[in-house]
């Protein structure tokens, strides 16, 4: 047994949703006692930091529901089974944006949150944008609206917290690491 390892005992399945799967795991801790955990079970997201030529960021504006509230986010989506990020990182940008890119490049992955679920994002720059003339349309219960801001901009809007999610505020830092370089 690796030195902080939980071996499960059993697991209890939950809910099963288009999104997630909720399960919830009896565990031998390190120590030799059993705990419970709650797990969220994820396919795994990318996201995207879509910049023009006219150095603006593209971010989207939608209403999160577990908030209550929209914030202004970079472009993401969740994987498809079997799906190369790099093919979602283009599908979703066509469909929240209305725009592609040739020039694709990777930047990260990272947890969202480790401590209940396993979902893993993958970050992509996109640059050289083109707009697409008959983009994909976004999923049926998905509305938002694009929104175009300097990285100056962007970072008003995360002291407002109009910018308030981790992918966001990850790719508003990586920017204004690459500007001081």
């Amino acid at each position: 047994m690796k030195k902080f390892e939980e071996k499960t005992i059993h697991t209890e399945k939950i809910y099963e949703g288009k999104v997630v799967h909720v399960q919830v795991d009896q565990v031998k801790l390190p120590n030799g006692k059993e705990s419970t955990r709650e797990l969220i079970k994820h396919p795994g997201a990318v996201s995207i930091i879509p910049i023009t030529k006219e150095n603006k960021i593209i971010f989207v504006e939608q209403y999160r529901k577990p908030l209550e509230k929209s914030l202004v986010e970079i472009p993401a989506g969740k994987l498809e089974p079997g799906e190369n990020p790099e093919v979602t990182a283009i599908r979703e940008l066509e469909e929240e944006t209305g725009y592609t890119t040739k020039e694709l490049s990777f930047v990260s992955s990272f947890y969202t949150s480790p401590g209940f679920a396993d979902e893993l994002m993958h970050i992509y720059m996109a640059k050289n944008l083109e707009i697409v003339d008959q983009p994909l349309l976004p999923d049926e219960d998905e509305f938002v609206e694009v929104v175009e801001l300097s990285l100056e901009e962007a970072k008003a809007y995360v002291r407002e917290e109009r910018i308030h999610d981790a992918k966001t505020n990850y790719a508003i830092l990586y920017l204004e690491m690459l500007e001081r370089m």
